[in-house]
């Protein structure tokens, strides 16, 4: 049997470690953190968040000092089916670097409506009303 300081400890260790993607998004905006896409290129080509640097797993072995080592690193995969992150996180973290993993990945990111770029673009998509942190008001025909 699992003792309760086993579990908060394992709970303490998983929210000093994952984000969920509104404090991602929080912490890209203010400076804080980097963004860090770990999907392959066709992902990537499709949509990413938008400010996020691309890293995909084939590009771990290369040297990766052109990352910014003064941040939070917030990497993120396709969505919470996907490890490749945390596959990401593991070589990022054994290079001294501090990093989180953003929970949703690029799923609920897109689902929250957060800013997503595709070459050029960035867009919003409308929030899913299941998921987003935004309030959401339908408006009454009275």
């Amino acid at each position: 049997m699992v003792s309760r300081a086993d579990v908060l400890a394992f709970l303490e260790a998983k929210l000093a470690y994952e984000i969920d993607v509104v404090a991602a998004a929080e912490a890209q905006a203010d400076g804080t953190a980097v963004v860090v896409d770990t999907r392959r290129q066709s992902s990537w080509d499709q949509g990413h968040v938008a400010g996020a640097l691309h890293l995909p797993k084939d590009a771990l072995d290369a040297p990766l000092g052109w990352l910014p080592g003064d941040r939070i690193l917030i990497v993120y995969g396709w969505g919470p089916g996907c490890n490749g992150a945390a596959h990401t996180a593991q070589r990022l973290l054994l290079e001294g670097f501090d990093v989180r993993d953003m929970i949703g990945g690029y799923e609920y990111w897109v689902r929250n409506g957060l800013a997503v770029g595709r070459g050029s673009q960035v867009t919003h998509r409308a929030p899913d009303p299941l998921v987003t942190h935004v309030e959401t008001h339908q408006l009454s025909a009275d």
